[in-house]
């Protein structure tokens, strides 16, 4: 055992590191009634498979906790743009920031650089609503002019301004939706979005942000 021990510690750090699955905790589930039919040609199709979560670093944590939000919208229709990272999940009434009508987005500053490997976004999910253009970016840059990296965008034609993307609309539950992300490096993160199924607000609940300091 103890020549054991010896040949671990002459190993290298990144080959005693390992990856662990993404300890993500979920909220309970308060979805009333069925979902509304959307038609639209990405949305994603209803898999009764259990979602598999994404590994991140063994020293990967929520660096979105508590972090300073901000939109593009002057001032939220409701709530607080703080909920956005508050911790709370809940999908009850009263949880949420509502954004107004339109195109808008909420920006969450990390403070300094990361390596970020996943993101997880929940919207209002009382109600199995559909939030359409979603786009998820990563910058080093708060106006994001530059060094920009979208890791998510359902918006198939390309209505933002922001490339068309490939990835599915889904309907909203308290499982959010889960981001991996190849260890993009940025400061901030930028989360839009237009309108939902239910109506055209832009109604955001929590972001979380998992890596670790960007050496």
């Amino acid at each position: 055992m103890k020549s054991l021990a010896l040949c671990l510690l002459a190993l290298p750090a990144f080959v005693l590191a390992q990856d662990k699955e993404l300890p993500l905790e979920l909220p309970k589930s308060v979805a009333l009634g069925t979902p509304r039919p959307v038609k639209i040609s990405n949305l994603e199709p209803v898999s009764s498979a259990p979602r598999k979560l994404p590994k991140v670093p063994s020293a990967a944590v929520n660096l979105a906790k508590g972090a300073n939000v901000t939109s593009s919208a002057r001032e939220a229709a409701a709530g607080d743009f703080s909920y956005v990272t508050d911790g709370d999940k809940g999908g009850e009434e009263g949880f949420e920031v509502e954004l107004p009508r339109g195109h808008h987005w909420v920006q969450v500053d990390l403070a300094k650089s990361a390596e970020i490997s996943a993101i997880a976004l929940w919207h209002f999910h009382r109600e199995r609503r559909v939030y359409f253009n979603v786009i998820v970016q990563i910058s080093d840059d708060s106006s994001f002019k530059s060094g920009v990296t979208t890791v998510y965008n359902n918006d198939a034609e390309g209505e933002l301004g922001l490339g068309k993307g490939k990835d599915y609309c889904y309907y909203e539950s308290n499982e959010g939706r889960v981001i991996p992300v190849a260890a993009v490096k940025g400061r901030y993160v930028r989360f839009h979005s237009k309108g939902n199924s239910a109506g055209p607000s832009n109604d955001y609940i929590e972001a979380e942000v998992w890596g670790v300091p960007a050496k």
